[in-house]
């Protein structure tokens, strides 16, 4: 995984890591804690300019948590109930959660867009109670890109930083980023076992 990752990125360069993290909040099949290090990388390498790293990536970021909250404003809260009503076992989400999530988010809405993006997994799917919760677009694009900014700059400077140690960290970061991903979809197949709907 280390390498594939590496190899896209010295390949397609800025516009590989915007499309890489738009494609790790779309559906995470790379998690950005492994992109963004390893573009930092890249940098350090002389290959890319670490500044204009972080813009790819918090670019990129950006885009897909506004693909998330588009949807999330055409569905609606009542018919998001109404999906997951019906079809909350695969979402792994009942309607109760929904309201319970949509109520929280009206009361730290701008907090919760700024820190979600420290958080695995969150930070994908706070678009979504944004979004329901009618956040404005441009306060929702000011929040998101302020914590993708530092998300992403703390990411890649660590790679960057840890350029010298590169056989070192890809020795553990091919074994954990597997594990990860391995690790997600089995709390995923997890969540739908053990599943109850409550309204």
């Amino acid at each position: 995984m280390f390498d594939r990752v590496t190899g896209m990125v010295e390949q397609t360069g800025y516009l590989g890591i915007a499309l890489l993290m738009l494609a790790e909040n779309v559906f995470p099949p790379i998690p950005s804690e492994l992109i963004m290090p390893l573009a930092g990388f890249t940098a350090a390498q002389g290959k890319l300019n670490i500044f204009l790293v972080v813009l790819a990536g918090t670019v990129g970021t950006v885009l897909g948590a506004l693909f998330w909250y588009g949807v999330a404003r055409w569905v609606g809260q009542d018919r998001l109930r109404r999906w997951t009503g019906a079809h909350g076992r695969w979402l792994t989400i009942s309607p109760g959660e929904v309201d319970r999530a949509t109520d929280w988010f009206e009361r730290h809405g701008r907090l919760a867009v700024l820190f979600a993006h420290f958080v695995p997994a969150v930070r994908t799917l706070v678009s979504i109670p944004a979004g329901i919760a009618g956040m404005p677009l441009p306060t929702f694009v000011i929040f998101t890109s302020l914590g993708t900014a530092v998300w992403c700059g703390v990411l890649a400077g660590l790679g960057y930083v840890l350029e010298g140690q590169h056989e070192r960290v890809a020795a553990y970061l091919n074994p954990v980023s597997n594990v990860v991903i391995g690790g997600i979809v089995l709390l995923y197949l997890y969540q739908v076992v053990t599943f109850r709907s409550e309204a």
